[in-house]
């Protein structure tokens, strides 16, 4: 079986999506739904648009795991350190648990809450406050975790970029991904080497 140097295409157009989900949910939750109280008549439809983003998310993260599962991908990527590629492996494993665990934190609040009946059919009101409910310290705790998981894989992408500059985005862009484009460098002294 011939090596590829990128993703299958639908996982870059996922990881891309979903990237952009993600920090739109992240950002709507953390921004607006947590300065509005709930008695706001916006918060209803904030909380619609948050609710859906997040079951929106939790189709595509579960449709990624099964793209992922049956193609092929590239060698796995070396920052040059045995740290670092086990902080890389840990933290892309992370992304998956914080990712699904928000969403299914969301869904048992919202049914805890009954916010579907409230949100999408106008039947009853929203709770006082969604911290009386256990869940919602789970799902704020997951929410922390993945800003800093989301911080954490930037920095891994500008440390690959601008400093081991070992030409590892291209393998999450749309592109050829064999033959000679399989041999991309996926660390400083293999890029070294191929420009010497």
């Amino acid at each position: 079986m011939n090596p590829v140097s990128r993703y299958h295409p639908v996982l870059v157009a996922l990881h891309w999506l979903l990237a952009v989900l993600i920090i739109a949910a992240l950002a709507l939750g953390a921004l607006v739904l947590a300065k509005l109280p709930n008695s706001d008549p916006h918060k209803l439809e904030a909380l619609r648009g948050h609710m859906g983003g997040g079951v929106l998310i939790l189709v595509l993260m579960l449709a990624r795991l099964a793209v992922r599962r049956w193609t092929r991908h590239p060698a796995p990527a070396s920052a040059g350190h045995p740290l670092l590629d086990r902080l890389a492996r840990l933290s892309h494993r992370l992304f998956y648990f914080a990712v699904n665990g928000m969403a299914l934190s969301g869904m048992v609040m919202a049914l805890q809450t009954r916010l579907p009946w409230v949100v999408f059919l106008g039947q009853g009101t929203l709770p006082a406050d969604f911290w009386a409910f256990p869940v919602r310290f789970v799902h704020y705790g997951l929410s922390r975790l993945l800003m800093g998981l989301i911080a954490l894989h930037v920095a891994g992408a500008i440390y690959h970029t601008f400093i081991l500059r070992d030409g590892l985005l291209k393998r999450m862009f749309f592109g050829r991904r064999g033959g000679a484009a399989a041999s991309l460098p996926t660390s400083r002294r293999s890029f070294i080497e191929v420009r010497s």
